[in-house]
């Protein structure tokens, strides 16, 4: 069995407080400090120390996802006093800082690396919550609460891993156990996403479709990302020390090459999780159509039992299902709102923990039945989890309308 990761992996510890009006609102231009931070004394020690920090700013629009690397200062401002001690942590003025509202999450976090990530996430956000279930927090106030992840590690799973990623952490993987096959079979090429996914499943043992559909989902995209990056990092490398030709135009290739990447990496996400899922319902016996086009060009992902049930008038209505499938959902979900006019209740899965109450209450009055794999529920509230499914539940409702529709 794999070792269970740690978020102490990735972190020694944090602090976490609401920011105040004179946090985001400085008199003084361009020298700034955060207030009451004598708690990360137990971290930081009582020397002076220089750090190379990040700044995020992780909103749920990604449009206004700010990132930018700065320097903070942390010292003792009465070092020479004879019994006081008064600790500030300096840095310079920065846009993540500039985009921060009173009431704004502060999370200040040391990284293994002995950096620092400074994250702000606007307050009652997805973003917000995500970082608070992350760390282990429950609401937090004006002034910062510590956690040392030495004496209170928590185990990363899907769901932790997922939000690291978005705060743009590679994360550290392990197991190379199916490293060469990998090489050997694909070189230093991409195959389609269709291809890799097969790929991918025939290396996890030890799951069931049919048994355990969340799990198994979890456990397919678990591999097929590690496998992806694998595979990725050696084609990578092999560009990087072929170059990238004449001197004269190799900025542009450089940039080029880069954004193929970056892109590459986000259709492929949806791609495996589309990937996957149709070899569920195929394994359950479950008849589909997708990416097939309805109204006004839009290509719902999946529409169940098909599209020639769609296309016909007299087949019942709400015998049809949609589902959308989206890895994130924080500011995409409206998106499937359009995509097939004849169903009224439309169904949408994701991998995104913890959004927001407010975002899921949205996605109930706007008539959105949200699917989470089961491993994810836990990040949810109580009151959330009562309106949510699960990949299993979802099945089993596809499978009774299915039989229900055969006698039609």
């Amino acid at each position: 069995m794999p070792v269970a990761e740690k978020i102490s992996s990735y972190f020694s510890g944090i602090g976490a407080k609401r920011l105040s009006r004179v946090e985001v609102k400085p008199d003084n231009s361009n020298q700034h400090e955060f207030n009451g931070i004598n708690a990360f004394k137990e971290f930081f020690g009582s020397d002076k120390i220089r750090f190379k920090g990040t700044f995020i700013f992780l909103s749920d629009d990604q449009d206004k996802v700010d990132k930018i690397d700065g320097t903070l200062t942390w010292y003792d401002a009465r070092a020479k006093h004879p019994t006081r001690s008064e600790f500030r942590l300096y840095y310079t003025s920065n846009i993540v800082i500039e985009a921060a509202s009173q009431d704004d999450l502060l999370i200040i976090a040391r990284t293994k690396a002995d950096s620092l990530m400074i994250i702000v996430a606007p307050e009652g956000s997805t973003s917000e919550k995500q970082l608070l279930w992350l760390f282990g927090l429950d609401e937090v106030g004006d002034k910062f609460i510590t956690r040392d992840f030495e004496y209170e590690d928590r185990e990363l799973g899907f769901a932790g891993k997922y939000i690291l990623s978005e705060l743009g952490i590679e994360l550290v993987e392990k197991d190379t156990s199916y490293f060469d096959e990998l090489f050997n079979r694909f070189g230093n090429t991409f195959p389609t996403t269709k291809v890799f996914s097969e790929f991918s499943r025939s290396t996890v043992i030890g799951v069931s479709a049919i048994e355990e559909p969340d799990k198994t989902l979890l456990a397919w995209l678990e591999r097929e990302e590690l496998l992806f990056k694998a595979l990725e990092a050696k084609i990578v490398s092999a560009k990087l020390k072929n170059g990238f030709g004449l001197v004269s135009s190799e900025v542009e290739e450089f940039i080029s090459f880069s954004l193929s990447v970056q892109n590459r990496r986000k259709s492929r996400a949806g791609h495996a999780f589309e990937n996957n899922l149709a070899k569920i319902f195929e394994v359950n016996n479950i008849y589909f159509a997708k990416g097939a086009t309805t109204e006004r060009s839009n290509k719902p992902d999946f529409l169940f039992p098909g599209l020639s049930e769609y296309q016909n008038l007299t087949f019942p209505a709400d015998m049809l299902t949609m589902l959308g499938v989206k890895t994130t959902a924080k500011d995409r979900w409206r998106q499937i709102l359009m995509e097939a006019d004849r169903v009224s209740l439309k169904h949408l899965i994701t991998l995104e923990p913890s959004i927001s109450k407010n975002q899921t209450d949205e996605m109930i009055a706007q008539k959105i039945q949200l699917i989470l794999p089961e491993p994810l529920l836990s990040t949810y509230t109580q009151s959330q989890q009562q309106t949510l499914i699960t990949l299993s539940q979802f099945l089993n409702f596809l499978k009774i309308r299915q039989l229900k529709t055969l006698g039609i």
